[in-house]
């Protein structure tokens, strides 16, 4: 299965107003582990940045002076997510400021249906917690240390670790998950169709003298008084026939 791990950052919070994205991150993952395939693009906006959108993520304008336009990079950002699932932190945020670039340039838009919101993962999980990323790095033990300010392919590296652990961790899967015992046992003895241990020699075992535990007279009394009240009991009929056998 494969999932495109998604985080863009913006001129500002809404597409509404005309802002615009600056900046796309996304990581290809196979079967819950990243391939190193990956597209990191900055974008020029055509106006400014709103300044607490860049006290955030610290990409100004001028930087962006020489970098393409939307329109310019909408095909290489449709061929790498391909058809797959978009796997984001918020998604509304993202998916509608992408939707909203790629109307402007009459490109298809990406279906909600095909998109998988950690954010609501995360809630349905822990109610009631913080489901930030950063709240949930810590929850994971996932180090951010580096995050000084956000970056969508920072933070989209930081949200394939989260996205993992929302899943069930490193083994999401069962397929995965007996891959991996198979892979831990296969230096251990395996059963064949007789229920036999297949190469594992009996003689390698030490042998260990039988333990024998005296039972207390006291519980072999009440043993005998309860075996008194049965009909013909089938452990005196076993008692009798070892003794027979031993005369």
């Amino acid at each position: 299965m494969r999932h495109i791990i998604l985080d863009t950052e913006t001129t500002g919070l809404s597409v509404r107003e005309g802002h615009r994205i600056i900046e796309i991150g996304a990581l290809e993952m196979v079967n819950y582990a990243l391939t190193g395939e990956k597209l990191h693009l900055y974008i020029n906006p055509e106006r400014e940045i709103d300044e607490g959108a860049q006290a955030i993520h610290g990409i100004s304008a001028e930087f962006l002076q020489d970098k393409p336009v939307f329109s310019e990079i909408a095909d290489k950002f449709l061929t790498f997510v391909g058809e797959d699932v978009l796997v984001i932190h918020n998604a509304p945020f993202d998916v509608g400021f992408l939707n909203a670039e790629l109307e402007n340039c009459q490109k298809p838009v990406l279906s909600n249906d095909r998109v998988t919101d950690t954010l609501t993962l995360a809630r349905q999980k822990f109610p009631g917690a913080q489901a930030s990323l950063d709240a949930l790095c810590r929850r994971f033990q996932i180090d951010n240390s580096h995050r000084d300010l956000h970056g969508a392919l920072i933070d989209a590296d930081l949200l394939a670790g989260v996205f993992v652990e929302l899943q069930g961790g490193k083994q999401p899967g069962l397929a995965l998950q007996e891959e991996t015992e198979k892979g831990a046992n296969a230096d251990q003895p395996s059963m064949d169709e007789g229920s036999n241990l297949s190469g594992f020699n009996v003689a390698d075992r030490p042998i260990r003298p039988a333990r024998i535990f005296a039972v207390p007279t006291q519980e072999l009394a009440a043993h005998n008084a309860l075996l008194d009240k049965m009909d013909n009991p089938i452990w005196r009929q076993t008692a009798s026939h070892h003794d027979k056998e031993t005369d």
